[in-house]
């Protein structure tokens, strides 16, 4: 493919939504940069409450600093907060602090925006300049108009949204799988559900309903969901290493993205009660992809679904902790 050029505030905006998939609300988004290369691109919550802006800072320059190459940076605060103070900028504090934090690390901040409702204007500018730029341009701009054609698309905001299931009569058929497995005894049906699982993900279309219903049934005993799981990246390595995106090999990105559209076929073929596990199984595709906001919104799904669900809960607080995925340090 050719190489993009960012040019204005509005390739920017458009650089970053085609980048995390939809469009940031009360997000601090920073791209780092070596030299005119661009790195990585972080988005964070903004925080909430005030005193915690030293912590909130180094917590964000010790994700960008996984960039190794990175020499500085660009950022845009998105929120809906109005100045205060006459000239302050929202978020004027949490800045600041980023600044420090990112200088010890050797990394300069060369430009921010202040994206609102409807307008972006640069960080630093005095208010009374009133240099705001209408958000309606990041339409017209080129590198919306490239990434368009390439395919790519902008959700209007952050929150998931499950296909609908309309398989609630697949609940006893699920169910009476789940009490033929139970009845082995050995390693005989981790073995069956990793073969099933294998030929699914090698095949070029979704699986049957008896296939989805066997699946659905072995993601429910957590020894098989586990290895399942372990399965997905197509990776060597310790199973443990593997859940925790630890593993020196790199993922198979496409069988990881296929997993995920099977998991997601397959919850709309079960009932409530079996839910559970599939949330959770794409909740950690989707941190191993580094969206811990979404990974977080599958958790909380299961979570619903299945509010003892010990796995979701445990990987839930993980992701409270603010724990990358080791892929994602690369």
């Amino acid at each position: 493919m050719e190489t993009l050029t960012i040019k204005t505030p509005a390739d920017v905006l458009s650089f970053i939504g085609h980048t995390l998939g939809f469009w940031p609300q009360e997000s601090l988004v920073c791209i780092t940069l070596d030299t005119n290369h661009i790195g990585v691109t972080l988005r964070v919550d903004l925080p909430k409450h005030d005193g915690g802006e030293r912590a909130y800072a180094r917590t964000v320059a010790g994700y960008l600093a996984n960039d190794t190459n990175a020499t500085s940076a660009l950022f845009a605060v998105y929120t809906s907060a109005a100045p205060t103070g006459g000239q302050d900028k929202p978020y004027a504090a949490v800045i600041a602090a980023l600044t420090g934090a990112l200088a010890e690390r050797h990394i300069t901040i060369r430009d921010g925006l202040l994206v609102g409702d409807e307008t972006v204007s640069p960080y630093d500018d005095d208010p009374r300049l009133d240099r705001a730029l209408p958000l309606s341009m990041v339409d017209s701009s080129e590198i919306n108009a490239e990434l368009v054609y390439r395919g790519s698309a902008v959700a209007r905001t952050g929150r998931i949204t499950l296909p609908p299931s309309n398989k609630e009569s697949a609940f006893h058929a699920v169910e009476d799988r789940v009490k033929s497995i139970g009845q082995c005894h050995d390693h005989s049906a981790i073995e069956k559900a990793r073969t099933l699982w294998a030929g699914i993900l090698e095949a070029k279309t979704y699986p049957t309903d008896d296939q989805t219903i066997a699946l659905i049934a072995n993601f429910q005993f957590a020894a098989i969901r586990d290895q399942l799981m372990a399965d997905i990246p197509g990776v060597d390595g310790p199973m443990e290493q593997i859940l925790l995106a630890q593993t020196p090999g790199k993922p198979q990105w496409t069988r990881v993205e296929w997993a995920q559209q099977i998991l997601l076929h397959a919850y709309t073929h079960k009932s409530t009660h079996h839910s559970a596990p599939l949330l959770t199984a794409i909740g950690y595709i989707n941190w191993w992809e580094g969206r811990g906001s979404k990974a977080h919104q599958y958790m909380q799904l299961a979570l619903e679904a299945d509010p003892g669900y010990r796995l979701a809960k445990l990987s839930d607080q993980l992701l409270s902790y603010g724990m990358l995925a080791g892929w994602n340090r690369d």
